[in-house]
């Protein structure tokens, strides 16, 4: 079984956007910005917010880091947002989730221009994503997409298991592998018969957050799993089905497959970066 390795992925993925912005920054140009909020405390929000905000920096890019209290009423926020689609300094925005149960999360996040929408959320982008002519691709979705391409995975023709229907991974992950022709079955943690469905999958994606949710014994010989699920187990990571418990089977089992951690996982912050450079040279015409 070859193990894809998420993290040299995401490393040449950010290598190459240092390089492009260096070049931009050695032409006497303003280098791409994003702007992040974060509402409340949440402890692992924060530490999401904190990484992003280091590694785009590490990049060469410019950041802001808004660290707001709960207390902060969604006409605040709404504010500041429109001051940063208003500024041309500004590329890209960034609201990280989950926002605090008095927000109206859906509304906040389509008052972002869909254009500096970083993450892909906006009912704009997420109408062109399904119309297959994505604006900004949301970036766990894209880095499943970008895993199976470096690693010679081909998708066109093969059948597809999409385990998990959340409109963040599930679904947008579906419609990608949909116009890149393969052919899907969308499943979730209640489909009925799911081990049977599963071992149907050329291809097995799952994000459904249930640890042990499958065997490896339910995939067929030869299958590819692509496990985007964190969970917390006994202290320890694990997949909805990678595990130091279940590897050995899986490497009996199966062609290719991503850990966890150190698979998808270290993706979705190289894909925003990407977004950001993205954004940013289709606004400056690069």
């Amino acid at each position: 079984m070859r193990i894809i390795d998420g993290k040299e992925c995401a490393q040449q993925v950010k290598d190459q956007i240092a390089a492009e912005v260096a070049d931009i920054r050695a032409k006497g140009q303003r280098p791409p910005r994003l702007e992040i909020f974060l509402v409340g405390d949440r402890p692992d929000s924060l530490a999401y917010v904190r990484s992003k905000d280091k590694t785009c920096r590490a990049l060469g890019m410019d950041c802001g880091l808004h660290l707001l209290p709960d207390s902060t009423s969604e006409s605040d926020l709404t504010a500041m947002i429109d001051d940063c689609n208003r500024n041309d300094n500004v590329d890209a925005i960034l609201i990280q989730l989950p926002l605090p149960d008095h927000y109206n999360s859906a509304r906040v996040l389509d008052l972002i221009d869909y254009r500096k929408d970083a993450d892909g959320l906006h009912l704009m982008n997420v109408g062109l994503l399904h119309l297959g002519e994505p604006y900004v691709m949301p970036c766990t979705p894209k880095g499943i997409m970008t895993l199976l391409e470096t690693n010679d995975i081909e998708v066109s023709g093969e059948h597809v298991v999409m385990i998990g229907r959340s409109q963040l991974v599930g679904e947008p992950t579906a419609k990608l592998l949909i116009h890149n022709n393969a052919t899907v079955t969308l499943c979730h943690s209640r489909t009925k018969n799911l081990s049977a469905i599963a071992r149907l999958g050329d291809i097995v994606i799952t994000a459904a957050g249930c640890p042990n949710l499958l065997q490896p014994t339910d995939f067929k010989e030869g299958a590819v799993l692509i496990d985007v699920a964190m969970n917390r187990v006994d202290g320890k990571l694990q997949g909805d089905v990678y595990s130091e418990a279940t590897r050995p089977e899986l490497e009996k089992r199966l062609r290719a497959c991503t850990p966890v951690p150190g698979g998808v996982g270290p993706m979705t912050i190289a894909m925003l970066m990407q977004n950001v450079l993205d954004i940013y040279k289709i606004r400056h015409g690069l």
